[in-house]
């Protein structure tokens, strides 16, 4: 069975979602609402760590490199400005992104195993990705126009 493949790619994918998360904050804490925001998110993943450990325990995990790598090109540290926020804004999405698909991935083991506490957890991080990428969708537009157009 290749859960385990899967379960270590979430695993690990959403703990480097969370430091990036309180590295971009870090960095641009200049900028209140993605100072606040970005380390309630972090938070918030972290959280999601916690409730896929006992289904880690139960299945095992493989851990793979393919987040660490991301954020390693990604988000090595923070870039300045208006077009520095914007960038870093796009590596917490890409991030983002590679978390909801796996949550859809491992969803789809969950209803083949008939594994209810796995399709819960599932439920749950689905929904917390989709508020994330929904927010981070959102202040990449309010960036963008800044950044493009007006900033030096």
């Amino acid at each position: 069975m290749h859960l385990a493949t899967y379960l270590g790619l979430l695993h690990h994918s959403l703990t480097t979602l969370a430091d990036a998360f309180r590295q971009v904050a870090q960095g641009h804490g200049d900028e209140p609402d993605v100072w606040y925001t970005c380390r309630v998110l972090a938070g918030r993943v972290e959280r999601e760590v916690e409730a896929l450990a006992p289904v880690v325990r139960r299945y095992g995990e493989h851990r793979e490199v393919e987040p660490e790598r991301l954020h390693a090109a990604g988000l090595g540290s923070t870039r300045g400005g208006a077009v520095g926020l914007l960038r870093d804004l796009q590596d917490l999405y890409t991030l983002a992104s590679l978390t909801d698909i796996t949550w859809t991935v491992v969803g789809q083991a969950a209803r083949g195993l008939r594994d209810g506490e796995l399709l819960d957890v599932v439920t749950s991080g689905e929904q917390e990705t989709d508020r994330r990428l929904t927010w981070l969708r959102t202040r990449i537009k309010q960036a963008a126009p800044q950044a493009l157009i007006a900033a030096e």
